[in-house]
This record gives structure tokens, C-alpha cells and sequence, in this order.
């Protein structure tokens, strides 16, 4: 979907996650080219009028990335934390969630919700029709090395904590334990 709020100062909310592959030489995240920003991104989008961010998800990464929520894992905190609650769909604990504008729209902003989850191997499907194919899985040393015009710091500072951090001290759990 495109964005909802045109006025100046609105926000648009959004979801997005960093995907780990595991099996490669060492953990590798997946960033793609966004076709209208032209810099590396995680794959995402925004959060359509009748979707709950994890159902936004689930939809976004089959779209981008051919992956189907089910092939994946998602990494939650090792503590102890709510997952459900009597009448109420509780979502997984985000990596971050975070609002930020961009250069190019001054005026308009997303607050993301982002998420880290975990590959086996490859997705099943591809990215859909229109959708950037400019697939990177990227390692630590890569993603440190990209050159500043191609990512945005914040992608980049995340990133790392999702490789450096996450991976290590959050547990994997299957996705179907949360609702999409």
C-alpha cells in the first residue's frame, strides 16, 4: 500500500524485519534496493487500513523477499515477557520501533515496527512482479563496509545490532505462535 497521509507532519506506520540466514558461511542479513529511495533497506512497507502489523508483515515479505512467514523464526527476548493475553492479539516484542522522516519528503514520516527473524535457507517463492530484485544478503564485515550513499546509517547502526546482539541473546520461536 501506498502511503495514507499526505498532509505535512503525518505519519505513516510501517513494519519491516531483518532476516538472518544461519546456513550461509556465517550470519548474512538480507537488505534489498528500494526502487524509489534507491539505498539498501530490510524489506517491509506500510500498514494497510485493515491489517495489524504482523499481518502486514506477513503480506510485505512474500510480496519482497518470496519467504512466507511460516519458513521463518522470529527472535524474541530471553526474558520474560507477555505473548498473550484473554481477547487480545499480542505481537511479537519488536527489535525497535522507531519514527523518522527522509530527505526526500521533508514533511512526512513512518514509525516503524521492526522485527528480526530467522532463515534456514532460502525462501520458497520470489519477490512478486515490480517488486526490487536487487536481493543482498549481507555479513557483518559487508554490511560496516557499504558505502554511506547506499544505506542510511540507521539501517546500518540496526543491522549490526541485530547481528552482534539479537542473534546471540534472544530465542528463536516458530512464527505460527503468533497471529497473522
Amino acid at each position: 500500500m501506498a502511503h495514507t497521509h499526505f498532509k505535512p507532519g503525518q505519519y505513516d506506520q510501517t513494519v519491516s524485519a531483518f532476516i538472518i540466514r544461519t546456513d550461509l558461511d556465517q550470519p548474512r542479513l538480507l537488505l534489498h534496493l528500494h526502487k524509489k529511495l534507491n539505498t539498501l533497506f530490510q524489506p517491509g512497507g506500510h500498514i494497510e487500513l485493515n491489517e495489524n502489523p504482523w499481518q502486514a508483515l506477513k503480506h510485505e515479505l512474500l510480496e519482497e523477499t518470496g519467504y512466507s512467514l511460516e519458513e521463518l523464526q522470529i527472535l524474541q527476548p530471553s526474558t520474560p515477557h507477555i505473548t498473550g493475553l484473554p481477547g487480545v492479539t499480542v505481537h511479537p516484542v519488536p527489535v525497535i520501533h522507531s519514527s523518522h522522516g527522509f530527505e526526500i519528503w521533508p514533511d512526512h514520516f513512518h514509525t516503524d515496527t521492526t522485527y528480526a527473524l530467522l532463515a534456514a535457507g532460502g525462501p520458497t517463492g520470489k519477490p512478486d512482479d515490480g517488486e526490487s530484485t536487487d536481493m543482498r544478503w549481507v555479513s557483518l564485515a559487508e554490511l560496516n563496509n557499504i558505502p554511506d550513499d547506499e544505506i542510511i546509517e540507521n539501517i546500518r547502526v540496526i543491522g549490526r545490532y541485530v547481528l552482534t546482539t539479537v542473534l546471540s541473546s534472544w530465542i528463536p520461536l516458530p512464527t505460527k505462535n503468533y497471529i497473522a
